[in-house]
């Protein structure tokens, strides 16, 4: 029997695809919203359309009880109010309706020196970048108290699994592994959090069917696996099949890139989270998602290593 009815819009991006395999292994009805379905997934349903058109949103949200918000601008398209403009329009179509909206939150509200990150932390961002997301938050909240529906925040650190493409792994850590070269991105002692993204979709699942027992607005945050750079680039180690080199990220690239590429400017802007040790923590999801929730790390790097070379070996063979 199922859980209920979830609709994730932005189905094809990171988090989104992934909370729609998730929810559909937990027994739950999985529709998508996108412009294409680029990434279709097993025994849900695919609504085509244009998440910026409030008509659209309302529609394919209409039968859901929860709703996942996976829209994600690229990091150039932030600014301007256009972020917040596209949050509006799933406030809009959510407004009076009861129902549960599941919300990533990201670590960008937070400053370079904060060391230990809980749920009740004030926020002071350290970039117009975080400024924008904790500006996404405060309407979130807002709308929670004003507007009739739920509103859950699960943030999380830097995304990795199995099928991305783009992110750090594919894009920067591995950009060089044909050349015998695997980079990591701050100092090797230093500590990062990472959302290994099956083990977060899940935890928006059991997010979803304990929303009863939640209050109209919520914050949780997701500790994932907080590890060094050096116990990361030695788990990608054996992971991959041959002997690679350990080398500094060259930060000085992505710079020098930024001056043509908006998208490598923002990204060289955020590289004080590689810098600092920023610790997700919550007690209180760890007791709500159980003892053992997380994909023991070594796996889960192996998991996402394996599959993404095997898909670069099948790209090439095919051109």
């Amino acid at each position: 029997m199922s859980k209920g009815k979830v609709t994730v819009l932005g189905s094809n991006g990171h988090i989104g695809n992934a909370a729609m395999i998730a929810f559909r292994h937990a027994g739950w009805d999985v529709t998508g919203l996108g412009r294409s379905n680029r990434k279709p997934v097993a025994e849900t349903q695919f609504f085509k359309g244009d998440a910026d058109e409030l008509s659209v949103v309302r529609a394919a949200i209409a039968e859901a009880d929860v709703v996942v918000q996976a829209l994600h601008l690229r990091y150039d398209q932030w600014g301007n109010g256009r972020a917040e403009r596209q949050l509006q329009v799933v406030l809009d179509a959510m407004a009076g309706t009861g129902k549960t909206l599941l919300f990533p939150g990201t670590i960008y509200n937070y400053r370079a020196s904060d060391r230990t990150l809980a749920p009740g932390l004030r926020q002071s961002a350290e970039k117009p970048r975080g400024d924008i997301r904790i500006r996404l938050e405060q309407m979130l909240r807002a709308a929670a108290d004003q507007n009739g529906f739920q509103v859950v925040i699960l943030r999380a650190g830097d995304f990795y699994g199995p099928g991305n493409r783009g992110d750090w792994f594919d894009a920067a850590m591995l950009m060089d592994h044909a050349k015998g070269r695997l980079y990591h991105l701050g100092e090797l002692q230093t500590r990062h959090s990472w959302a290994y993204l099956p083990d977060l979709a899940r935890a928006f699942t059991v997010l979803a069917d304990k929303r009863a027992d939640l209050k109209a607005f919520e914050n949780f945050h997701f500790a994932g696996h907080w590890v060094s750079h050096a116990q990361l680039m030695a788990a990608m180690q054996t992971a991959l099949a041959g002997p690679v080199r350990v080398a500094p990220m060259p930060w000085w690239l992505l710079r020098a890139m930024g001056f043509v590429n908006p998208v490598m400017r923002d990204i060289y802007r955020m590289r004080y989270l590689w810098l600092n040790e920023m610790e997700l923590v919550d007690p209180r999801l760890d007791a709500l998602l159980g003892p053992a929730f997380a994909t023991p790390f070594e796996a889960a790097v192996a998991e996402t290593v394996t599959e993404l070379l095997a898909g670069r070996s099948a790209e090439k063979q095919a051109a």
